[in-house]
């Protein structure tokens, strides 16, 4: 494997990203073994939008925004309209602020089940930049923007408009002589205050280019026959603050009802934002492959700032997203990266506390960890800047050191909203989160065990930037406390195991079960999460010999479960050994069987992108086994030639000579003509 900085082109690669891939049930391996009820979907939506776009304009097959009820799955076959969504994409949260555009023939349809029209996949088309489908007697089309879609409808008579809020508070109004529909649906929380008003809505203006000659409205429909003609066109803008911004959005973004000229602006878009990356190989397949998931890990957290205003992010899902996601952000737009970690630091200023799993415009705590740290952390580290240093390690420090209320935190109506670390009290006291602490208000209670370990690792994180800002009696202190990971293994068997007050460890065989005290998984995936100490773990399961046997079972046992975020690492953990052989070819074995290029080619919950940004950084032959270490494990690279277009006008390009299905073992790497002597490299 030689890396060099030379200039690659390629042809689009926009052209073979199918948006349909994660939108039905997962067949992979060990999606049959770990997998239950939502998490063997990928959840992802066959959306059109910008990159990090505000709404995800998607078909609709399913109503309501419930939770873990995604607007579209593959298995339905009965379409209900277009969605202006704000799904978590490849989560199993709820959409909120949404409402939804249905074009019809004949008599008027009001429910969502009663103007449902049969389609077939073969007649649907979903890519990045454009969406369509033939209906009974119809032909839809759909781009669009962040803020905006447009839609060209031939053989449509009438259009129904529906805002769907579930607790029935949504309102519309329909202007015919301004041709317009507008209309609000106001956001509730989810996770901590579940149900709960969020404090704002999600605003609509859908404006037609054809008369208005009949309508009527019905609690929260509007139903409007049109002089169009053959083709209907309909533009819709969106916000989060009111529905003069969603106008004044909708005219900055698709200021004429030229459906082509709107398609072509989406495709360039895109087109810029795929090629970052360039992917040379002889296996086409292979590369649409990459590409769709490189548009995945594209779309969250998203924007929700208006046109002209500085940009402002919201829905972290960050217990997922530190991993890969965010480090791949730091590659491609380290300047994006630095103004979604000044989003994070608005919330802390209005909040007076540093977010943990930001979204819905709420503190949710819906995860555990203390992950906008690492995230922080991370890009601090590699130089990213464009927000307040000083604040941002104040913020953290709050997280690490102080519970909202103090010793009386439980009773803080800041902590029970979601503000500080949860079990933080228990954290300092015993050097790990008992089992005695249930760790109320918390969306997840308990997971004692999994909390210990993700502490661990987000205090050695904030160790490095206290260290490196001069806060040296802090950086001592965290750094101490990141060594806590040791008192939940226990010492009878070397794997975690959940921990009581007094000392004691449970004795019960919970190996490969799901166990209250871990998060998502069980005691033989968190076991290896350590991140910021392998050679520590390697030495508290008992040596080399003993971590490469235990590594070994997780796959040939088919402990492995790619489809939740634990196991993430593991693969990569040979690279610490002597055999790091073994990573080339056990996360080649993972790219071949966890992902296709197929509707149910997702083992799991796209989790905002976290599994598909695995899939980039796997399919480039690297990883970052430690975000906040500036450093990536190395694999094999699965193509020929990958380029990396930097921010700063510097190119990063990977050769993988002489690689094939069948030649997957590196026998040398090169860094700028300098051989590797050991399988890493570092993000400087």
């Amino acid at each position: 494997m030689t890396i060099l900085p030379l200039l690659l082109l390629l042809l689009s690669p926009l052209s073979g990203v199918d948006t349909r891939v994660g939108t039905a049930a997962s067949s992979s391996p060990s999606s049959s073994i770990f997998g239950t009820g939502g998490e063997v979907f990928g959840n992802v939506l066959p959306a059109v939008t910008e990159p990090h776009g505000q709404t995800f304009w998607t078909p609709q097959t399913r109503p309501t925004e419930l939770k873990g009820r995604c607007p579209y799955y593959y298995s339905d076959s009965l379409f209900q309209g277009f969605r202006a969504s704000h799904w978590l994409v490849g989560g199993a949260t709820q959409d909120y602020g949404s409402f939804t555009l249905m074009p019809g023939r004949g008599r008027a349809a009001w429910l969502p089940e009663d103007r449902a029209l049969p389609f077939s996949h073969a007649q649907e088309t979903a890519r990045p930049d454009y969406y369509s489908v033939s209906l009974p007697g119809i032909r839809a089309e759909m781009t669009g923007r962040s803020h905006t879609a447009i839609w060209r409808l031939t053989g449509a008579q009438w259009v129904v408009i529906q805002v769907n809020s579930d607790e029935g508070e949504g309102t519309l109004e329909v202007d015919p002589e301004a041709r317009e529909v507008r209309g609000s649906n106001p956001v509730h929380r989810i996770y901590q205050g579940k149900g709960l008003p969020a404090g704002f809505s999600g605003h609509f203006v859908a404006r037609f280019e054809a008369p208005i000659t009949e309508y009527a409205v019905r609690d929260d429909c509007a139903w409007i026959r049109l002089d169009a003609g053959d083709t209907l066109i309909v533009r819709a803008g969106t916000s989060f603050t009111s529905r003069e911004a969603a106008r004044a959005n909708l005219e900055a973004e698709i200021p004429r009802p030229d459906f082509d000229a709107a398609r072509v602006l989406l495709s360039q878009i895109w087109e810029e934002r795929l090629s970052l990356v360039r992917a040379e190989d002889a296996d086409s397949a292979a590369v649409r492959q990459f590409y769709g998931s490189l548009w995945r890990a594209s779309l969250l957290p998203r924007t929700v700032s208006d046109c002209g205003e500085a940009p402002r992010y919201d829905d972290f899902s960050l217990w997922d997203t530190y991993r890969a996601l965010h480090p791949l952000l730091t590659i491609l737009e380290p300047s994006r990266v630095g103004d979604m970690i000044r989003s994070l630091l608005d919330r802390y200023d209005r909040g007076g506390w540093l977010p943990i799993f930001p979204c819905w415009g709420s503190y949710t705590s819906a995860m555990i960890g203390d992950h906008a740290i690492s995230m922080i952390s991370d890009a601090f580290l590699k130089g990213i800047r464009g927000y307040d240093v000083q604040k941002a390690y104040a913020a953290m420090r709050q997280n690490a050191f102080e519970s909202p209320g103090g010793a009386e935190f439980l009773s803080d109506s800041l902590y029970q909203d979601g503000r500080g670390r949860r079990a933080l009290q228990s954290w300092l006291q015993y050097g790990f989160v008992p089992l005695e602490d249930e760790v109320p208000y918390a969306y997840h209670p308990r997971e004692q065990v999994s909390r210990t370990l993700e502490y661990a690792y987000d205090d050695w994180c904030l160790s490095r930037v206290a260290r490196r800002l001069g806060h040296r009696r802090d950086a001592r202190i965290l750094r101490r406390r990141s060594a806590w990971w040791r008192n939940v293994f226990d010492p009878r068997t070397h794997w975690v195991q959940g921990r009581h007050a007094d000392g004691t460890f449970l004795s019960e065989d919970n190996l490969l079960e799901k166990v209250p005290f871990i998060t998502e998984g069980t005691p033989a995936h968190y076991s290896w999460y350590v991140p910021h100490d392998v050679p520590g773990l390697i030495r508290e399961m008992g040596g080399e010999d003993v971590f490469l046997a235990r590594l070994d079972s997780m796959f040939s046992e088919r402990r492995y479960w790619h489809g939740n975020e634990p196991c993430h690492q593991i693969a990569w953990l040979y690279d610490y050994t002597s055999q790091p052989w073994k990573t080339q070819r056990a996360v080649r074995e993972i790219l071949r069987t966890e992902y296709r290029d197929e509707p149910g080619g997702l083992s799991g919950n796209d989790d905002a992108g976290q599994m598909s940004a695995w899939y980039v950084f796997a399919s480039l032959g690297l990883y970052p086994v430690c975000p906040g270490s500036g450093e990536y494990a190395l694999g094999s690279p699965l193509f020929d030639r990958a380029e990396i277009r930097l921010e700063d006008g510097r190119t990063f390009i990977i050769e993988a000579r002489n690689a094939a299905p069948d030649h997957l073992y590196v026998q040398k790497t090169y860094l700028n003509g300098r051989r590797l002597r050991r399988p890493f490299i570092r993000h400087a």
